[in-house]
């Protein structure tokens, strides 16, 4: 599952390691990517979107997962 986070706080080369070093120690076998210039972090893992979300906080980073909002219902 790619699950996508904007980590506003996201601003340096340093701050895209730290991010993809947390998820790694959590899921090594987590696919991390990044972008700067969006401040994007966008993981596929099989991990709970919580779990990675609290992988990226214990870094030292405040991540919003994108797309969070529940599907309204359909009509």
């Amino acid at each position: 599952m790619s699950i996508e986070f904007d980590v506003k706080d996201m601003s340096c080369g340093h701050c895209v390691a730290a991010i993809t070093r947390a998820v790694a120690t959590l899921d090594p076998a987590a696919v991390v990517q990044t972008d700067l210039a969006t401040h994007r972090v966008s993981v596929q893992s099989a991990l709970p979107v919580q779990a990675l979300k609290q992988a990226i906080e214990d870094a030292g980073y405040a991540p919003v997962r994108v797309g969070s909002e529940p599907p309204s219902a359909a009509r």
